[in-house]
Order: C-alpha cells, then structure tokens, then sequence
C-alpha cells in the first residue's frame, strides 16, 4: 500500500529535572505523545518511531523550570496519503450514497456516489455495490477495498477517496482478475470508439449516386475537346 514512508530524524526532546533519573523513560512517555497525530514538521501521521541513539550529553535549559534537552535519532514511520496514491482499508459501512472504509486501523476513508465509477450499482436488497460487468466484483461490508486518494484532512485524519480508476475496488477480486480488468478496459474504450459518427455505407451509396452525373457530364466534355 502507498501513503507510508519512513522518516530518519534528529530530535531534541525537553525533560523535566524530576525526571533525570529515568531519562529513557521520559523521552519514550514525550514521543508517543506524538502517535496517531499529524505532525507538520514531519509531514505525516506518526505510526511508530524507533529511537536509533540517545545522547548521554543534556543540555540544561535556563528558565522559571530549568529543563533539559536530549538529543536524539529515530526512525519514525508517517502515513502521509497524497493524491492519486492507491490506499487499502476494510469496508465499515456502505449506503447509496457513501462507503466509509477503515485505513491501518485508525484512519477514516469516505468515498460518495459521484466518486464511484458507474460500473459499480447499489442493490437495496443486499445492500452492496456490484459490477455490472462482473457479478463476483462486490463491495460490502467487511470488503478489504482498494482506493485512489482525493484529498486528505490532516485535522480530522480523514481521507476522501475515489472508486473511478479500474485498479480499485474489490481486492480479493482484483487480484484475482487482473487480465480481466484490463480487457474490460479495452472493451470499453472500443465500444466508446464504435459509439463515434462513422460515414455508412448509405452515405457512401448516396454520395456516389450524387457525383455520377457530374463525373458523366465531365467526362463527355472531355471527349468532345479530344476528337475536336
């Protein structure tokens, strides 16, 4: 899945004097405050962080309360969803008119109706999206889905996705029928070429039937000029 990366950071982290004899602990008790939030410095959602090296060497802070800092390396893993990139989550809720999908446990995906491609119809009585070209190819709830990102609310954590690109849907199915979904593809973009004005051979017949007596007429001038 696209959207996380890893970020290798030099950190400075302030702690409280009271805390001088349990430093590692205080500096790991700083850092997950930083899960599960976005952070702009990093440019992503903090998942998971690893601290590579702590330094022995604090530097105190003069102040009102004279904290000191601890210099640090870690190795942060961010999900930072950007436009266009695939993500997958596990369908929570489908309705006519939305799909709420659940991203590595914590994150909220919406996909609404116009971001669905038309292939995909709503059925109430089962209450899924299906393919009108494949009746395997479902979307329900509990559906490992495949989507493309939109837009991202780093403030609310939410993702807007969309189901038009033919890579996205079902996974199960699409892994499963890959070749498939290419050939629909191409079947559609010929159906799509078919559907433009083409001349028939109606037009051929009548066009041909307008110009024969003027080629005629043309070619008996031409006659008269040669034996004169």
């Amino acid at each position: 899945m696209e959207g996380l990366k890893v970020s290798k950071s030099n950190l400075v982290v302030y702690i409280h004097p009271s805390q001088s004899n349990q430093v590692s602990k205080a500096v790991l008790r700083e850092l997950s405050t930083l899960l599960f939030t976005y952070d702009e410095i990093f440019d992503g959602v903090v998942l998971a962080y690893y601290v590579d090296s702590l330094d022995k060497c604090a530097k105190v802070l003069p102040g009102v309360y004279p904290y000191f800092g601890v210099n640090l390396k870690v190795n942060m893993l961010l999900f930072s969803p950007k436009p266009d990139m695939l993500l997958e989550g596990k369908v929570e809720k489908v309705t006519p008119e939305v799909i709420i999908v659940i991203v590595l446990g914590f994150a909220t995906a919406i996909i609404t109706e116009k971001d669905i491609r038309g292939e995909f119809k709503f059925t109430m009585k089962h209450g899924v999206f299906a393919s009108k070209y494949h009746k395997r190819h479902v979307i329900k709830k509990g559906t490992m889905l495949r989507f493309s990102v939109k837009s991202f609310d780093e403030e609310q954590i939410y993702v807007y996705g969309s189901l038009v690109p033919d890579n996205t849907g079902n996974i199960q199915w699409l892994d499963k029928n890959l070749e498939v979904v290419s050939h629909t593809d191409r079947s559609t973009k010929k159906r799509e070429n078919e559907g433009k004005p083409l001349r028939s051979d109606k037009d051929a017949l009548e066009l041909s039937t307008v110009d024969t007596p003027q080629k005629l007429k043309m070619s008996k001038k031409q006659k008269v000029r040669e034996e004169s």
